[in-house]
């Protein structure tokens, strides 16, 4: 779903199976203006809510979700400019990150910051990743 504003205003991209970042949170998954898409930072939550106790299920379901709105943009990784992952127990699970992140990510590679960070909103969270996409 793409919510158009007025030609000076951002662009929502909002695709369905995160519809509950708008009604939930009013946060938008990703912002189109000016050709740059911000994506709002997503973490592993299956879409039941819940968290695994895997790092590699949380990872890669927040790829999916970064995935999901660049589709929705009509975009892919090749798009991403910036990206930035927040992490409790980074060093406990950097190579799987990384590992993961190497599937997604291409060539020019977007530039990345990792930061360890004591915990975010939900008990169980292990990463969180936001994203910058540029059109064109």
């Amino acid at each position: 779903m793409r919510i158009k504003g007025i030609s000076d205003i951002p662009e929502a991209i909002v695709p369905a199976d995160l519809v509950g970042y708008v009604n939930d949170w009013k946060m938008s998954p990703g912002l189109e203006h000016e050709g740059f898409i911000f994506m709002t930072g997503f973490t592993g939550a299956s879409p039941d809510g819940q968290y695994s106790d895997d790092p590699t299920e949380q990872i890669e379901a927040v790829f999916a979700k970064i995935r999901a709105v660049l589709e929705e943009g009509g975009l892919g990784f090749q798009h991403l400019v910036e990206m930035t992952s927040y992490h409790v127990g980074l060093r406990d699970h950097l190579d799987e990150f990384k590992s993961i992140r190497a599937k997604y990510v291409q060539e020019p590679f977007p530039a990345w910051t990792a930061i360890e960070v004591a915990g975010f909103v939900r008990e169980g969270a292990i990463v969180e990743i936001k994203c910058i996409a540029r059109r064109g």
